[in-house]
């Protein structure tokens, strides 16, 4: 196999059915919970709700909107070299896809995430990640040699992945010894050619992929994968074996919000061959993670800004003049004027292209150059016990059904191997919405009722573990909807000549986000905010 990596008391029932946004189903008893993060305020963006006036102003240097992992990161970089001048504007949803959530179970407190839930072992190129890994001492040694050291608690630990295929689970998620002949054959085939292009380098001396995009190779040879999708490169390349397509239906849905046939082949392939981290204590392509998932880095970022460089808002507008960068921003003291010599737009560009009044005089139209935005949904459940397991079979950290148009679930216990196996854990259900077209699904996560969106975000867990047996230990859900939820690298993205001027831009306004990139991954969003702090700084 080939690895990638009723109530508790009436009490506490109520408490949770106090909360924000959650309800009942009275006809399973249980409260859930559907978070809707930023989806009101983009609304009222998108509709020209009108602007307020502001009520009082505030002055400083660098403005950073939105607190995401590019904004954290354009933060902690300026905090870093000693520059106070600068104000941290959150934003609807603080750390943005980082985020995370807790359930206050007899077990004490237990996180789970509520988007982001792993970090690859970072490559050579990603030095801001590799910096701020060995600064939260999640890299204990060596953090810009060829094999650092990691902390034992962050590396997945055994049981890290397992399939379920032809009725039983199998280790990893590419069931290679559990296929036919042909099939195994061009599994093989495939991670060969994979592992070619990991070292592939082009005519300009660069990698031919990398983690940072923006240091990968410019040859032509490899861009001209960016004018196919994945799928018709597997096709004319021979790959016919169900299992590989499901898998890499999965690798696709699971990295970038789509199916093959959406994204390009350079994309496909690179997320096979870019990063290429390594361990001095874990094997080759391990992975990182936390109860939280990457909500643990992000307050890591945020905790080395200062409260006080900190504001609890998100901007409605911006513009530039003579002196500098107005905004206007809205917090729950009302709106402000922010009066900033320089900003750094963080925000994700389909929110950025209602707020920059002026974003076309960067050289992008939003209507020709916004990449496509993927919906998702995520859903925890809180549960008292765990669900038997095959005695061969254990329960994994990520656990994936073959062929499922879900992406399995992870469990936010499974870390915790220092103590006792838990009384309660969280198993947190994936599903990007890929099966219809993304306003279409950003339509139905805005309507659907609450019922129909739990039956689609347990749907995995209830058909594998029988509904009986699941709903006999689940407590609580909460259930996050994200109709942006990140950008697609379709065909055409790396030649895209608004992201291209986005991320030349060097006056007045800045720009910084993962979308950037064109695909949404915590080492391209904290590349972005990184340079836009060094851009800042001179």
């Amino acid at each position: 196999m080939i690895s990638r990596r009723r109530f508790l008391t009436t009490a506490a029932a109520a408490g949770l059915a106090a909360l924000p946004g959650c309800r009942r189903l009275e006809h399973l008893g249980l409260p859930i919970t559907v978070l809707r993060p930023g989806m009101e305020a983009g609304h009222a963006l998108r509709a020209g709700a009108p602007r307020p006036t502001p009520q009082r102003e505030i002055r400083t240097g660098v403005a950073i909107l939105g607190s995401g992992i590019a904004g954290l990161s354009a933060a902690w970089r300026l905090a870093k070299e000693g520059h106070d001048d600068f104000l941290l504007v959150e934003g609807p949803e603080p750390f943005g896809n980082a985020a995370a959530g807790r359930f206050d179970s007899p077990s004490g407190l237990l996180a789970f995430p509520r988007g982001a839930h792993y970090l690859p072992l970072p490559s050579r190129e990603s030095t801001p990640v590799r910096e701020l890994l060995h600064e939260l001492r999640v890299i204990e040694a060596d953090p810009f040699g060829p094999r650092p050291r990691f902390s034992e608690d962050a590396l997945v630990h055994a049981p890290d992945e397992r399939l379920y295929f032809a009725g039983a689970w199998r280790d990893g998620l590419l069931p290679t010894t559990h296929v036919g002949t042909e099939e195994a054959a061009q599994h093989r085939r495939f991670l060969a050619e994979t592992a070619r292009l990991t070292q592939a380098k082009g005519a300009d001396g660069r990698r031919a992929f990398c983690v940072p995009l923006a240091l990968s190779s410019a040859d032509p040879a490899f861009r001209r994968l960016d004018s196919t999708t994945f799928r018709a490169w597997l096709a004319a390349e021979g790959y016919t074996s169900p299992s590989l397509h499901a898998y890499l239906d999965y690798v696709c849905r699971d990295e970038y919000g789509a199916t093959p046939d959406k994204v390009s082949a350079w994309a496909g392939l690179h997320y096979f061959a870019s990063r290429g981290g390594q361990a001095a204590n874990a094997a080759d392509g391990s992975l990182l993670t936390w109860p939280d998932g990457l909500a643990f880095l992000a307050r890591g970022l945020a905790a080395r800004v200062a409260p006080a460089r900190q504001l609890a808002g998100h901007a409605l507008a911006v513009g530039e003049d003579k002196q500098g960068v107005n905004i206007l921003c809205a917090t729950a003291d009302g709106p402000v004027h922010i009066r900033a010599r320089r900003a750094i737009c963080a925000m994700p560009l389909h929110v950025a292209a209602h707020v920059v009044t002026n974003i076309r005089d960067y050289g992008f139209d939003p209507a020709a150059h916004l990449p496509p935005q993927a919906p998702w949904l995520v859903a925890s459940l809180l549960l008292e016990g765990f669900p038997p397991e095959p005695t061969d079979a254990p329960l994994a950290w990520d656990n994936v059904i073959a062929g499922s148009r879900g992406l399995g679930w992870v469990v936010a216990t499974h870390q915790l191997i220092r103590a006792a196996r838990p009384a309660h854990t969280v198993f947190t259900a994936y599903r990007a919405l890929a099966d219809q077209s993304p306003q279409d699904a950003r339509t139905w996560l805005a309507t659907a009722p609450t019922e129909a969106l739990f039956e689609l975000a347990a749907d995995e867990l209830r058909s594998h573990y029988g509904p009986l047996e699941l709903w006999h230990r689940t407590r609580a859900v909460e259930i996050t909807l994200r109709g942006h939820g990140m950008a697609v690298p379709a065909c055409g993205s790396l030649a895209n000549p608004g992201l291209a001027a986005l991320r030349e831009a060097d006056g007045r306004l800045l720009f910084a986000h993962s979308d950037l990139s064109g695909y949404s991954v915590f080492e391209e969003a904290a590349w972005w905010g990184d340079r836009a702090g060094r851009k800042v700084l001179g």
